[in-house]
Order: structure tokens, then sequence, then C-alpha cells
């Protein structure tokens, strides 16, 4: 079924959540003139009475806590009467309405002056909740070294009161659940479900039905990452279980969105396209714009495995446009991934070549290199610190007595975590260099494979053989049968390969070549001529090398030409450890070729030549020399074009 959302002008569609927040706005001014007098005299009361607990103030201020007018009204008369802890209770109230509305940078300054506020009181209880919070917003925002430094001090602050009330207890389960999603954020899947399940288990302690259904969502996220499709699907069901007792509307459109999520993944995409659909005006309500952002993302990468191609356009540019509107990194790296593969299912490749560099310039950006240092050394700090809180309190029973022993260890502890640091970056950098090495090697490997296995090739392959099937050429069809078979094993068996032995490779593009010649009723005159000297089975060279350039001769020199078609493969040994390849055809010439190119209405894309082009570039990084390319227009004696040369330099030594 077709599903677009209907359209929206630009104006409102650019300004749709600042309207909201006004209106939303007008409203608690409306209904705080209602019943300012009652809302004053609970303020006056409160502000007497002084309450040093959450809990006290949320017994008087819950029903009113999302009134951003009433809580500006509750924080500014406790600064005036230097009631701190009011105006940390009211600064954070303020910040979670913003939150919501992802309106970030507001949330933030509110929360750190509740924090502040609460530092400033000496009050643990708000310090605890102040940083909570403050995690929760910095890991909306991709903020992943802040987010996780607050949730630490939160959960060290915790730990460290030897009788934490119910609300500092929900407060460690929060910022459990933080971590948890920022090992999440971090691709740290194992680590983050123990923290979920951690928190689980205090949630059901404190009978806090939301809390829970909230875990079981994130564990299923995590599972559903590790491509353990059945256990995600049954933990985003018991979120949706938990959520019939309590009807929170944020939970039924994240669990609803995690069931409908797995579902394209197994092919059953009707029914996901159903479920979002259904929970697109719920996710509008909440007004949390990550969340409708990832609902038309959803819809969108929905549609396309469904090849509603046009709709799944719509839909992932209205995903992309909030992303972008509001600064949600993640969901616009992940807006351009999705675009780039609608392109690519269109053969538009150019297109997804752009949106694919937009999403690895987003995921950069999300998550560089100081922010994975920075992250580590928290890591690393945060148990050293709670080591070193433990330590304390065990010296402190017998202070005495263990001081210089106690000091002596301390010494010998910073040393030896300075040096393990030390170590532990060193390391880091040397890994990152080889993984971003081996990701570039592995990503020439699967395009150069891809390439060669197109399925045009394929296709036509089979074609061509089928025709020696029906006109009952059993002989000529077992023949080129076995020929193609051979050519495939040996182009995957070589796709795994960094560098084969010279024969292999002419043994492998001699079987291209055959297959290819079906097309051309066998007109094309392919010969392979090798220089005495030169050994082709100790010389090696990079896999699948030259097929590319085979291919380029065929279809842009030899398609289009009459009479004698022919190509030489030609190797001698060049100058200072080069080996010299050539490949010369009889073609149209480039010039002609571009003219008729130009001139057809299917254009054939052709990625094969840069694709070798960066694995020659990066082959040649383990040699003192580097790669050389050059093609040759060749002209008849009446500077007529009649054919392209393109020569090889590969270092061998």
């Amino acid at each position: 079924m077709s599903f677009k959302i209907p359209y929206i002008p630009s104006f409102f569609a650019n300004y749709s959540l600042l309207f909201c927040v006004i209106i939303i706005l007008l409203i608690d001014e409306a209904n705080a003139q209602g019943y300012s007098k009652s809302f004053k005299e609970t303020t006056e009361s409160l502000i007497s009475k002084a309450p040093e607990t959450y809990n006290d103030l949320e017994i008087e201020l819950k029903t009113v806590r999302r009134d951003t007018s009433l809580m500006r009204y509750f924080a500014n008369a406790s600064a005036k009467e230097n009631y701190l802890i009011g105006k940390s209770y009211a600064f954070n109230q303020l910040g979670i309405s913003y939150r919501d509305y992802a309106l970030y940078e507001k949330s933030v300054k509110l929360h750190q002056m509740a924090l502040e506020a609460a530092e400033v009181s000496n009050n643990t209880e708000f310090q605890i909740y102040s940083l909570t919070m403050l995690s929760a917003v910095y890991r909306q925002t991709e903020a992943i070294p802040s987010a996780l430094d607050c949730a630490q001090k939160a959960i060290g602050l915790a730990e460290y009161m030897e009788r934490p009330n119910e609300d500092i207890k929900r407060s460690l389960n929060f910022s459990l659940n933080s971590i948890g999603h920022i090992y999440r954020t971090l691709g740290q899947y194992d680590l983050a479900v123990g923290n979920f399940k951690k928190s689980i288990k205090l949630e059901a302690e404190l009978g806090n039905t939301l809390g829970l259904a909230m875990n079981y969502i994130a564990i299923g996220e995590c599972l559903e990452a590790q491509s353990k499709l059945e256990e995600a699907l049954q933990n985003y069901e018991k979120s949706s279980v938990f959520n019939e007792n309590i009807g929170s509307k944020r939970v039924s459109v994240l669990s609803n969105l995690g069931i409908a999520h797995v579902y394209v993944h197994q092919g059953k995409n009707k029914e996901a396209l159903k479920i979002f659909e259904s929970i697109l005006g719920a996710s509008e309500e909440l007004g949390d714009m990550k969340i409708i952002s990832e609902v038309y993302l959803n819809i969108g990468w929905a549609q396309m495995q469904n090849n509603q191609f046009d709709d799944a356009q719509y839909n992932l540019n209205k995903g992309l446009e909030i992303a972008k509107e509001y600064n949600l990194l993640s969901s616009m790296e992940e807006a351009y991934s999705y675009l780039s593969d609608l392109w690519e299912y269109q053969d538009d490749f150019k297109k997804s070549k752009e949106f694919f560099i937009e999403a690895e310039r987003m995921e950069a950006r999300i998550s560089n290199d100081r922010n994975k240092l920075y992250v580590a050394d928290i890591i690393s700090r945060s148990e050293t610190e709670k080591k070193n809180n433990q330590i304390e309190v065990l010296a402190k029973e017998n202070e005495i007595i263990n001081l210089k022993l106690r000091r002596n260890q301390n010494t010998l502890l910073i040393g030896t975590l300075l040096f393990a640091l030390f170590t532990l970056m060193l390391y880091i950098l040397y890994r990152q260099s080889q993984l971003k090495k081996d990701k570039k090697v592995l990503t020439l490997e699967q395009s150069i494979l891809r390439s060669q296995m197109n399925p045009h090739f394929l296709f036509n392959s089979l074609n061509s053989i089928k025709l020696y099937i029906i006109n009952n050429e059993k002989k000529n069809a077992v023949h080129y049968l076995n020929k193609f078979s051979k050519l495939v094993r040996k182009i995957l068996e070589a796709s795994s390969l960094k560098e084969i032995p010279l024969a292999e490779e002419l043994e492998t593009v001699e079987l291209y070549m055959t297959i290819e010649n079906i097309r051309f009723s066998n007109e094309i005159q392919f010969k392979i001529i090798i220089d005495e000297g030169n050994d082709p089975h100790i010389v090696k060279i990079p896999s699948l090398i030259l097929q590319p350039f085979l291919e380029n001769a065929l279809w842009h020199g030899l398609s289009s030409k009459d009479g004698d078609k022919s190509i030489l493969l030609y190797i001698s040994k060049g100058k200072n450890g080069y080996i010299d390849i050539s490949i010369t055809d009889n073609g149209v010439g480039r010039e002609v070729a571009e003219k008729l190119k130009e001139s057809k209405v299917l254009k054939r894309k052709s990625v094969g030549i840069d694709i070798t082009k960066e694995r020659l570039a990066n082959f040649s990084k383990d040699y003192k020399n580097t790669f050389e390319m050059e093609i040759v227009d060749l002209y008849d004696k009446q500077e007529a074009a009649c054919g392209t040369k393109v020569i090889l330099h590969i270092p061998i030594i």
C-alpha cells in the first residue's frame, strides 16, 4: 500500500514545532491564570517548609510539573527566597519539558542551572537527579563523552550513599540505563544489555513498570543490532505487554517501532508498513522530533524494500529534513545511508555515491577519533576512581596503621595507570590506523567483486548459454556452462586474496573473454603474449585487476566497431622492478566511443576502472615504487582512430 504524508507548506514545516511550543506556553499561561491563587499558596507553603527531598516536592507538584509557566513561577519564587532545592527541582522539570520537544540546547542550560543550585545547597539527591537528566539530554544529542561523564558521576554519588531512598535508586537506574544506551551507541552491545538487565532488576524491586518497559525496548534494540531478530522481537513484545498496564504513549510508539523494524528485516514489509503508519500520528502527538524523524525514515526504508521507490524517497527526505532542522546527527546519518541504498536500487550510482559520502561524513562527525579516546579515558578514570573510593573506605577503619602503606600503594597505582593509559593510547592509535586501512581494502575488494559479478553480465551470459540449449547445441552449452561456472568460482576465490600469481589472473581473464565472446558471436580475437623471462607462476599482482580494462575495451571500443575485432594482452618486464601489462584493442577509439555513449539513451555506467586505480594505489603502498597507468590513443596513417592501448606499470619488488 502506498503511503505518503500530506504536503505541508514550507513555512509551517519549518516552524511547526515553534508553533506547538508557543501554543503550549499560551495554554500553560491560561491555566496559570485560572488557578494562580491556589498555586501561589502552594508555592508559599513549600518555600516556608523548605523540604529537602525530591519526594516531598513531587507529592505537591507532580500534577503541574509539565506546566512550564507554573514551574518558572516556582523557580523565580524559590530563587527570590534563596530556596535552592525548589529552584533545582523547577529547573529540572523545565529541562525535561524542553527535552521532550527536542529543544536540547535550552534543556542542557536548565539542567546545568539545576545542578549548580544542588551543588551550592550541598544536596546529594538533587545533584544525582540533575546529573542523570543532563546525561539523558547529552545522549540524545550524540555528545557521548559528556553523557557518560554525567552518568558516571551520578552513579558514583549514588553508590557512595549508605542508605539511598527510592528516588535516588530511580536516578541510579536511569543512569545505568543511560550508560547502557551509550554502550549501544558505541557498538558494545553485550555490555549494554548487561547494564539494561541490572536496571530491570532494580526497577522490578521498585515496582516501576514504565522503567521495565523502556529497558526491554533498549534490550530489543541491542539484540536487533546483533541480528538476533527473534529475541529482539520477544523483548519488544514484553515492553508492549507491560505498557498495557500504564498506557504510556511513548512506550507504545517505541515498542511498535521496534516490532515493525524487525518485521522489515524478516521481509514482512506490508505488516511493518501497517504498524509504522499506525504510530505516526501518536509520534507527532508526543512532539519528540527525533522519534518523528525515525518513523518517517523507517516508513521510507520499508517502502524501499517493497520497491515503492517514489514513496520511499518522499518519506526518507521528510525524515532527513526534520533531522537537519533539529540537528539530529544519527538520524541524518541513517537517512543518507537509506537514500544511498534507494538510488543504488534504481541504478543511479552517481546519486547513490553522493549520499554514501554524506553518510560517511556524518558517521565520522558522530564518532571521531578524539571522542573515542576521550570515552576510553573516562571509562578507565571511572573504574580507577571507583577502586580508589573503595580503598579509602577500607583505609578509614585503620587509617593510622595503614597510612604509609596506602600512600605507597597509591603512588604505585597511579604510576601503573599512567603507564597503562599511555600504552593504551598508543595501541588505540595503532589499531585505528590498521582498522582504517583494512576497512578501505575490504571496501575496494567488495566493490571490485560487485563490478565483476554484476547482474547484467551474469544474466546475459546465462542467456547466451540458454540459446545453445534451445538450439539443441548440447556440446556448446555444456562447454560454455563449464567455462562460466569455473569463471564464477575463480572470481569468488580471488576476491578474498590480496594478490595472486599472474598465471591465475590470466586464466581468469581468458575465461571471462571466452564467455563474453559468445555475445559477440565469437568475432573477437583475444591473444595473450608473455615475454621470455617472465614466469607468470612466480610474478604476483593484485587479484582481479585486469578484467575492468578488458570490459572497457569490449564495450566502449569494440562493441560499436564493424569488421575485425581483436584484443592483445602483452606482458613484459619493465624497468626498475616493474612489470608492464598492456591491453591493446583495435576499436573505435576513446573520442568516438565517448560520442556514441552520449547519443545512447541508456548509458553504461562503468566504475571498475576507478576502483582498480584505488586498489593499485593501495597495493603499491607495500612497495618502494607506485603504480603507473598510461592510456594511448592509436591512429592509422590517415590519422584516423584505430584503437586504444592501456599500459599498467605495476611494482613487483
